[in-house]
């Protein structure tokens, strides 16, 4: 099983990115993904949650700003961040736990975003 996360970069506050995560090596579609994320000093944090079905779940922090979304067809995951601030910046997971594979948890390499002006 392999996730590769892409979509990382630098943008000013304000901007957009939309992160990328294509999943291989298992069956995309029956599994909820995530996005994490990790900013220097502080501990991994969920992001944002996607089920099988499409039902979704934010981090208080970014509602309203975030959306994320999949298309089963690609094994991709996706996460749009709209309005980023500073505090976005971290390093973003893609995440799931694989039901094919009795809940093992898997994660991507990490892209890194960087909110500055």
């Amino acid at each position: 099983v392999q996730l590769q996360a892409s979509g990382g970069g630098l943008v000013q506050p304000g901007g957009s990115l939309r992160l990328s995560c294509v999943v291989s090596g298992t069956i995309f579609s029956i599994n909820a993904m995530n996005w994490y994320r990790q900013a220097p000093g502080k501990q991994r944090e969920l992001v944002a949650g996607i089920t099988s079905r499409g039902s979704t779940n934010y981090a208080d922090s970014v509602k309203g700003r975030f959306t994320i979304s999949r298309d089963n067809a690609k094994n991709t995951v996706y996460l749009q961040m709209n309005s980023l601030k500073p505090e976005d910046t971290a390093a973003y997971y893609c995440n799931f736990r694989d039901i094919v594979r009795g809940n093992y948890n898997y994660w991507g390499q990490g892209t890194q975003v960087t909110v500055s002006s």
